[in-house]
């Protein structure tokens, strides 16, 4: 591409005396391989007819390229379509033999720091699909930030302190008449549905008793200071069950560990003191709390400190980070988090820009949408909420309903969900159907690992002895290798705009191509079976390698 890019750019020189920088796109196969509205880019410029720049380019090209270029045409007001020759295309097959894993890798961001949070839940609460979501795709995230070059820090942020402990610790205390040693009651297999429990039961206190709301304010005090013995006792044990809890859920959704956790107990002090130094200039001090006024940047007015002289998460955020700038030098932090919290995190951002923006410029957040089930809307802030256990369990379900036996159940398990969540792009709702997440048929990740299991086990069959060389390509396989040429500007595209359903989408494509030249042509037995076993083994390598950035595993056989 990059010749064809440097190709036009001198037309435009030579032709018009004039300096472009061409784009070119991808039309449906059935126009070419490449297209490019140069020709519009230059008609107000040149005072002509983009049609008629458009002829002129044409001519120039298909009497200067060295072979390249099988055709060109025209099209429309004055797009350009070009075919590349085969011989170019099938430089693409021994790239991809030659480079194998780190085919469609690129340095686009080489040089770059990056920090990731990969997890974030906090303690002392169940974990839900909400969670599951943003571990997978920020894991993913950062899986394709590495293949451009980046150095990724995959990090982890946890609310140890703060309100839904109060709620927490409230039902705690009373389930166990404030004895610590009735915490020993508790099974390990139950920890995580004991927490859950106590959460559900502290926030329906906190909003229907206003007596268990007082006492809740003050455990939530005490969450900081924890200088009270018995709550001290109760709540770090408690809180070594939750990230016990999280490690194994961690390890089911195959995330990387992390290289640090942060928690917020650790931002508490140092955000307290960035909001203070900056008041009256940033912070303005309003009925005893410390707020950032927001509507000046268009924004809502956000509270940092409370009446109690306790940060809030708004606060914590700035200590955060600062904290990830002086541990990484980063030159961007991302984080994923829910449609709802955008606002929130604007005011952040926007309150940070005003003593430090150089930071600010460097922070991110990426917004998704709601999960819902077939069945409805998943999840509440009440403390009911459908759990990643019960996630792998209706998935597991479904599978054992479609008659999956083999090793590879987890991966694929795993496979259904991830995704699901995938292929989707960020921003948009998502509904998870279980049945429909683990079929074997359709945009789904257990039929992406069928494909690759399925063209492994035609490569078994008969020992591939590389690729021999042919004049031309037949129709299928063309349209076979067009598309392995696609992967590397999938990979580029999803690293750019931080968006893995590229990737996904591709990956999809690809496999619909690979099953109409599977289904129009013999590989073994055939004449040219030596070039189609290169083919197919080009494919499963280009689809493991992006089933792999999606954290999804490519097994050999199911």
């Amino acid at each position: 591409m990059t010749y064809l890019v440097e190709l036009l750019a001198t037309a435009c020189n030579e032709l018009f005396g004039i300096t472009v920088e061409p784009e070119l796109t991808r039309p449906d196969e059935q126009f070419g391989d490449f297209s490019s509205n140069v020709a519009l880019q230059l008609a107000k410029q040149t005072k002509q007819p983009p049609r008629d720049i458009a002829e002129q380019i044409k001519s120039y090209l298909e009497a200067n390229n060295d072979g390249s270029i099988s055709s060109v045409s025209v099209a429309g007001p004055g797009f350009l379509n070009l075919t590349l020759a085969d011989k170019l295309l099938l430089n693409v097959l021994h790239e991809v033999q030659a480079k194998k894993t780190d085919f469609g890798k690129n340095q686009t961001l080489a040089g770059q720091t990056i920090v990731i949070e990969t997890n974030n839940p906090n303690p002392f609460k169940d974990l839900h699909i909400g969670h599951a979501y943003n571990i997978i795709v920020a894991n993913t995230i950062a899986n394709i930030l590495e293949s451009a070059g980046a150095k990724v820090h995959r990090v982890s942020y946890h609310g140890d302190v703060g309100l839904h402990v109060g709620k927490s610790m409230w039902a705690i205390l009373k389930h166990i008449n404030n004895d610590p040693s009735q915490l020993a009651a508790v099974g390990q297999a139950e920890r995580a549905k004991f927490m859950s429990e106590m959460y559900r039961q502290g926030s329906a206190a906190y909003k229907d008793n206003q007596q268990a709301q007082a006492e809740i304010e003050e455990l939530t005090k005490q969450s900081f200071r924890l200088d009270d013995p018995i709550f001290t006792e109760v709540y770090e044990t408690c809180n070594q069950w939750s990230f016990e809890y999280f490690d194994t859920i961690f390890k089911q959704l195959q995330s990387t560990p992390v290289e640090k956790r942060y928690l917020e107990r650790d931002a508490d002090v140092l955000g307290k003191q960035l909001v203070l130094d900056h008041v009256p200039d940033v912070f303005t001090e309003s009925d005893g709390a410390v707020i950032y006024e927001g509507e000046k940047d268009g924004l809502h007015t956000a509270v940092f400190i409370t009446q109690r002289g306790t940060t809030l998460y708004a606060a914590r955020d700035l200590a955060l980070a600062v904290q990830k700038d002086e541990d990484f030098k980063m030159d961007a932090s991302i984080v994923i988090t829910g449609n709802e919290q955008q606002a929130y995190f604007k005011v952040v951002y926007a309150a940070l820009g005003n003593f430090m923006p150089e930071l600010a410029n460097k922070c991110f957040s990426l917004p998704h949408g709601i999960i819902k089930l077939t069945t409805g809307k998943m999840s509440s802030r009440t403390g009911d909420v459908i759990n990643i256990e019960w996630l792998f369990d209706v998935v597991a379900a479904a599978q054992q309903d479609k008659g999956y036996t083999g090793d590879s159940q987890a991966d694929s398990q795993f496979a259904a969900i991830a995704y699901l969540f995938l292929k989707a792009r960020i921003g948009g709702d998502i509904v998870f159907d279980p049945a429909e997440s683990v079929s074997l048929e359709g945009n789904t990740g257990p039929y992406l690992q069928y494909a690759h299991a399925r063209a492994r086990s035609i490569l078994r069959k008969a020992e591939v002895q590389g690729a021999s060389e042919v004049d031309e390509l037949q129709p299928a396989e063309r349209s076979l290798v067009r598309k392995l040429s696609e992967y590397a500007d999938a990979v580029e595209r999803s690293s750019h705009d931080r968006m893995p359903h590229y990737i996904a989408t591709y990956l999809y494509e690809l496999c619909q191509t690979f099953n109409r030249f599977y289904e129009q042509n013999r590989v073994i037995g055939d004449e040219r079976q030596d070039f189609r076993l290169s083919l197919v083994a080009a494919y499963a390598q280009v689809l493991k390698n992006g089933l792999e950035l999606l954290n999804i595993a490519a097994p050999e056989q199911m």
